[in-house]
C-alpha cells in the first residue's frame, strides 16, 4: 500500500514474538495501557490462553516502511464472540437469518480485557491519525482476502475512534464506571466528594471489614512469587466458578508467567485475617503509568463489604498515594456509582463486509449511541 510517495507493507504476525519485544514496545506511548505491551500479549500466547482452540487466533497487524516498524495492532481471528465485552451476539444471529456467515471475524483488541487504550501503536515521529487510518484500511482489505465478515476495533480512545470512523468504520458507544483522582491528595479528599450519608456508608462498610478481623493491603510486586501467583489464580478461578456466565479464559500458567515477566506492572490488593497469614481474598490489578486497572477478584470467605474494600476502596487509596490519574475497575456494576465511580464513555469501531449488514446496523448503532448519551448526562 502507499500514501503519497511513501510505501508501506502490511505483515500479519502469527505470534507477537515474531517481532522483537523492544521493537513492539518502542511504539508505546507514555499513556499506553500495560495490556498492549509485548510481554502481556506474549504471556497470553505462551500460556495457551489465546490460540486456535481458544477462539482467539493471533493475527497481529504490523505496518512497515521498508524494514522499519511504524505501526502495530494486537489483532485476532475470532471464531466466536467470547471474551470481547463489546457484545455482538445479536449481530451474529442477524447474519445467520440473512444467510450470511458471521465467523470468522477480525478483532483488534486485547483478549478478555475491557480496558480502553490505544489499539494502533505508532512509532515516534509518525502521524498517529494517519497511521491509524492506514492500519484500519489495511485490516479491511486483509479481512476481505481472508473471507472474514468484518473488522472490529474495541475499547478505543476518542481520537483513535475518530480515525477508525474516517476509515469507513461505524462507531459504537458504551460505558463503564471509572474513578478520577482530580487532585485528591488523601483518602479523606476522596470521602469529601460524597454527601454526609454516603460518606458514613463508606466508613461503615470499611469498619465492618475491620471488625471481621480482615486487613486489606496492597501486595508489593517483589512479593509476587510462584506461590502468590498460584493464589491469585485460585481467587480468579473461584469467581468464575460461582457464576454460570463465567468463562475460564486464563489458566494458572498465565499467572505464573506474569509473575516472572510482568511483575513490576502488577498491583494486587489482598485481604488477610492476620498479618503474614495467607490471603482470603484478592483483587488482581494491573498498573499503567497513569491509571490502575482492576481485572479479577475472588474470595474464599464471605464477609460483608469485603468486595468493595478490596476491589474499590483500597484501589482508590492506591491511586491517590501514587498520584495516578484514574482507576478503571472493569466492566459492569451500577453499585460502583455509589462509591465514587462515574459513567464514562467507551468506544468501538466496526466494519462489516456485507452492505446489507452495514445498512441494518447503522440505525441500531445511532439509537444505542443516543441511549448511552442520555445515561451519561442524567443526574
Amino acid at each position: 500500500m502507499s500514501r503519497g510517495e511513501q510505501q508501506y507493507t502490511l505483515r500479519v504476525l502469527e505470534r507477537v514474538r515474531d517481532v522483537a519485544g523492544a521493537a513492539w514496545d518502542g511504539l508505546l506511548g507514555d499513556d499506553s495501557s500495560p495490556f498492549v505491551e509485548h510481554a502481556w500479549l506474549d504471556c497470553l500466547e505462551e500460556a495457551g490462553c489465546t490460540g486456535a482452540e481458544a477462539g482467539w487466533l493471533p493475527a497481529h497487524l504490523t505496518l512497515w516502511r521498508g524494514e522499519a516498524l511504524v505501526a502495530a495492532a494486537p489483532a485476532y481471528v475470532k471464531g466466536n464472540s467470547e471474551g470481547e465485552f463489546v457484545f455482538d451476539w445479536s449481530w451474529a444471529e442477524a447474519a445467520h437469518r440473512m444467510g450470511l456467515r458471521y465467523y470468522p471475524k477480525i478483532v483488534v483488541a486485547v483478549p478478555f480485557t475491557p480496558a480502553t487504550g490505544d489499539r494502533v501503536l505508532v512509532a515516534p515521529g509518525e502521524d498517529r491519525a494517519t497511521m491509524t487510518r492506514l492500519v484500519a484500511t489495511a485490516a479491511r482489505e486483509w479481512a476481505q482476502r481472508l473471507g472474514a465478515s468484518g473488522v472490529h476495533g474495541l475499547f478505543l480512545r476518542e481520537a483513535e475512534a475518530d480515525a477508525w470512523e474516517s476509515a469507513g468504520y461505524m462507531r459504537r458507544d458504551g460505558f463503564q464506571y471509572h474513578w478520577f483522582r482530580e487532585g485528591a491528595e488523601t483518602f479523606d479528599d476522596y470521602l469529601a466528594r460524597f454527601s454526609s450519608k454516603q460518606r458514613n456508608q463508606v466508613k461503615r462498610e470499611l469498619r465492618r471489614v475491620e471488625e471481621a478481623g480482615i486487613r486489606v493491603e496492597p501486595l508489593d510486586p517483589s512479593r509476587i512469587d510462584e506461590t502468590a501467583a498460584k493464589q491469585l489464580h485460585v481467587f480468579y478461578a473461584s469467581t468464575v466458578d460461582k457464576f454460570t456466565w463465567g468463562r475460564m479464559y486464563l489458566n494458572q500458567r498465565f499467572f505464573l508467567l506474569l509473575a516472572e515477566r510482568f511483575r513490576d506492572r502488577l498491583a494486587p490488593i489482598v485481604a488477610r485475617p492476620a498479618p503474614g497469614a495467607a490471603p482470603v481474598a484478592a483483587a488482581f490489578n494491573v498498573a499503567g503509568k497513569r491509571r490502575l486497572y482492576g481485572r479479577y477478584w475472588g474470595a474464599t470467605v464471605e464477609v460483608p463489604y469485603l468486595h468493595f474494600a478490596v476491589c474499590y476502596y483500597e484501589g482508590v487509596r492506591w491511586c491517590i498515594e501514587r498520584r495516578l490519574d484514574a482507576f478503571e475497575p472493569g466492566a459492569g456494576g451500577e453499585h460502583k456509582r455509589a462509591r465514587g465511580f462515574v459513567p464514562t464513555l467507551t468506544r468501538s469501531a466496526h466494519w462489516l463486509a456485507d452492505g446489507r449488514m452495514r445498512q441494518a446496523l447503522a440505525p441500531f448503532l445511532a439509537r444505542e449511541r443516543a441511549r448511552v448519551q442520555d445515561l451519561l448526562t442524567e443526574p
